[in-house]
């Protein structure tokens, strides 16, 4: 039997989160709900539908999933694979099995849910995003011979290929760092079509300005960093 745990960061998606804890399939072990520094339900909404809840005081997409990558590896057992998905309800959840059967089926290491346009609802990406992911995505193909389409967060990883990873990016770069670490150890990996929606809510990244090219700047930052790096 394979073990399955759900990292969900979350910042102020009271109204959303308990749609995608509700959806997750039941292969799922777990789902592990970080809050990051929310100010309204979410905790009390994502406890109440089930998931662990953790609180991690410090903003940034990053430290939430290293505070639920903490948690894990002070369990008695080890997950098999830890997916990782948005509390915004943009994903669709029950796509789940979809993005793990690469991994039990195949032995692939790394799984990624690329928001495919033929798949995206429209007006669900910004053009921002749109744009970022093109550039990023582009500068992985010149650079490092990559065949990723998209940074998506609906994805999926053996745990220990995890911990290989050493994560270490905080806020916007988590995405892209897993990524060009994935490419330099040479895992495995595979992109898997998924469906995409308009978010609840507003986005806190690509709904403003500043949160737009932040990301941007941080994911750049990376590709460019692993570029020179032998």
């Amino acid at each position: 039997m394979t073990h399955i745990k759900v990292i969900i960061p979350a910042y102020n998606e009271a109204e959303s989160i308990p749609l995608v804890i509700n959806d997750i399939p039941e292969i799922v072990d777990e789902v592990i709900v970080v809050s990051n520094n929310s100010s309204d339900d979410t905790e009390k909404n994502a406890r109440n539908a089930g998931a662990t809840v953790l609180s991690e005081p410090r903003p940034g997409y990053g430290y939430a999933c290293l505070k639920g990558m903490d948690y894990i590896s002070n369990l008695e057992n080890m997950p098999d694979i830890v997916v990782f998905l948005d509390g915004d309800y943009s994903d669709y959840p029950e796509e789940l099995t979809q993005i793990v059967q690469p991994i039990i089926e195949d032995d692939i290491d790394f799984v990624i849910g690329a928001r495919v346009k033929s798949k995206r609802e429209a007006g669900s990406m910004t053009f921002p995003q749109i744009f970022g992911n093109w550039l990023a995505t582009t500068l992985m193909r010149i650079m490092f011979g990559s065949k990723f389409t998209d940074l998506g967060p609906f994805r999926a990883i053996k745990y220990d290929k995890l911990l290989a990873l050493n994560m270490q990016d905080q806020t916007y770069g988590w995405t892209v760092e897993m990524q060009l670490k994935a490419l330099k150890q040479k895992f495995s990996y595979l992109e898997v079509p998924v469906n995409y929606r308009n978010r609840i809510g507003v986005s806190k990244v690509s709904g403003t300005v500043k949160g737009a090219i932040f990301a941007g700047v941080k994911i750049l930052t990376w590709i460019f960093k692993y570029s020179f790096k032998k």
